[in-house]
């Protein structure tokens, strides 16, 4: 097979959303945030994913977020709205605001809880593509959190809408790739949606990845990736070798819970995830200080 299409580039950043003090978005910090993400190397950024806490965030600040972070990487970068909801009306809406704001792509879960049939979540995403079909499509499959997967043939059936471009892949097996090239060919552009499988991935056949690491490493994935396309695989592999401590350390509890603990180490006081997920404990903060000195020069 040859080289899928990269529609959203190579590294794509599924941003925190900073909070204030007050409990509130802080849109001034997000805006630099993504700055300095585009800086370490993201191509893209997602606003308002499952990383930056949409399920907790209102309609109106979802809205802020997005047009804040695109005002602040303007011909920088492409930023996705995470519009994925386990209601289809609320999909539809929510990618159609996406797309009225000026979003560059909308990423769209796989519905969660209600554990829909192969046929219902065709239906619901074609649903979602026809609401907005000017606006590139990454589906997200993460059966861990949303308790049903989105099957490879589905998927392919769903290539007749011209704006389903990609595929975001965390159900954490490298088979989904395999699968998902079977059915849909080129056509679709594979994302790794778990960092410590991304060098697997992009050997089966992924174009990039879908980052939570990069907030802290962007520059090193960048360079593997690079690594891996230029046809040096044991630079690749060196690099993958290093960062899996820190990828496996930002999974350790919750997401983005370790990661907005890793930020605040950097320096970076993006705050607390917001309730029902809680701070980082102590030992937490401990672990991901010993991996981040880890990998910083003396």
């Amino acid at each position: 097979m040859s080289a899928s299409p990269t529609p959203f580039g190579r590294l794509v950043t599924a941003m925190v959303t900073p909070f204030a003090a007050d409990g509130g978005v802080d849109l001034a910090l997000a805006s630099r945030l993504a700055t300095h993400l585009v800086e370490q190397g993201s191509d893209a950024l997602v606003v308002c994913g499952t990383t930056g806490e949409s399920p907790t965030l209102t309609w109106d600040e979802q809205h802020a977020l997005l047009l804040a972070v695109k005002r602040a990487v303007a011909g920088k970068a492409l930023v996705l709205a995470g519009t994925g909801s386990n209601s289809t009306a609320e999909a539809v809406e929510a990618t159609r605001q996406a797309a009225a704001l000026g979003a560059d792509g909308a990423l769209v879960v796989v519905p969660y809880y209600n554990k829909p049939p192969q046929e219902g979540l065709e239906a619901h995403f074609r649903a979602v593509a026809l609401a907005a079909p000017e606006l590139p499509l990454m589906l997200y499959n993460v059966p861990g959190r949303t308790g049903c997967s989105l099957a490879a043939a589905t998927t392919a059936r769903l290539l007749d809408c011209p704006n389903v471009v990609a595929f975001k892949a965390a159900s954490g097996s490298t088979e989904e790739v395999s699968a998902l090239r079977a059915a849909c060919g080129t056509q679709l552009a594979i994302y790794s949606g778990d960092d410590s499988l991304t060098l697997p991935m992009l050997a089966l056949g992924a174009v990039g990845v879908v980052s939570v690491a990069s907030h802290l490493v962007g520059p090193e994935l960048r360079q593997m990736i690079q690594h891996f396309f230029a046809g040096e695989p044991h630079q690749a592999l060196a690099l993958h070798e290093r960062l899996l401590p820190l990828m496996k350390g930002l999974f350790c509890t919750s997401n983005p819970i370790p990661v907005k603990a890793a930020l605040e180490l950097e320096g970076w006081p993006v705050g607390a995830a917001r309730l029902p997920l809680v701070p980082a404990d102590t030992s937490v903060r401990e672990s991901l200080a010993v991996l981040l000195a880890a990998l910083r020069p003396t």
